[in-house]
């Protein structure tokens, strides 16, 4: 529990973008506020490879759009850019999808920042989907469970589990019960973030998204 996790997820990112790094982002107004602190801790990202956990099907400079927050709270911040791995809103979910997997071989995570949605999920890996279950591939087209509905693309749970350090950074009285089913109750695909570990998980949360902790 910690008075500004934002910051502290930002000090995190900071440190783990290093030439060669391969640094999955995410989307929401706390991870934005997560990458300004990353960007005046770290100012140069160059030889960092930038990808995105999840992604709305929606052109690059649409407001629903991942690449534009980070773009707009990170990027635009930077002195040294890194080399960044966007998804291609502009196609279909499955075509966009496809070329994402195919982008993702190789590629193991250093490090994951994720979120937490109300209904428990995490990255487009929503309550009893099917995405859950896929084991084969990096990236799927995933249907939205929540506004804005939207198609998605999202990275599975087999590419987070080998990411090295996932962290979760989660805020609000309104993600409490989300945070307790993630974290004090038996995993479950009615909760998927439960479900999503990286080889270490760190776990950022303010007091009222730890409020129903035991």
């Amino acid at each position: 529990m910690l008075d500004d996790p934002a910051r502290a997820a930002g000090e995190l990112l900071a440190e783990a973008a290093t030439p060669g790094a391969n640094l999955a982002l995410s989307g929401g107004s706390t991870v934005g506020k997560a990458y300004g602190a990353a960007a005046a801790r770290q100012g140069v990202w160059r030889d960092v490879h930038v990808w995105f956990g999840d992604e709305r099907v929606v052109p690059g400079d649409d407001e629903d759009s991942n690449f534009r927050l980070v773009r707009e709270a990170l990027l635009d911040a930077l002195g040294g850019l890194p080399e960044v791995h966007r998804v291609l809103g502009e196609l279909s979910a499955e075509e966009a999808a496809a070329l994402y997997d195919v982008e993702l071989e190789g590629v193991t995570l250093d490090l994951a920042l994720n979120g937490i949605g109300p209904d428990g999920h995490t990255a487009s890996l929503f309550p009893g989907a099917e995405t859950l279950d896929e084991s084969e591939r990096r990236a799927v087209p995933a249907e939205p469970g929540l506004e804005p509905f939207v198609a998605r693309v999202t990275l599975t749970r087999p590419v987070f589990a080998a990411t090295a350090t996932l962290v979760y950074l989660v805020t609000g009285e309104a993600k409490a019960d989300a945070v307790r089913r993630s974290f004090a109750a038996e995993a479950s695909t009615r909760t998927p973030a439960s479900l999503v570990r990286g080889r270490r998980t760190i776990v950022l949360l303010d007091a009222a998204a730890a409020s129903l902790l035991p």
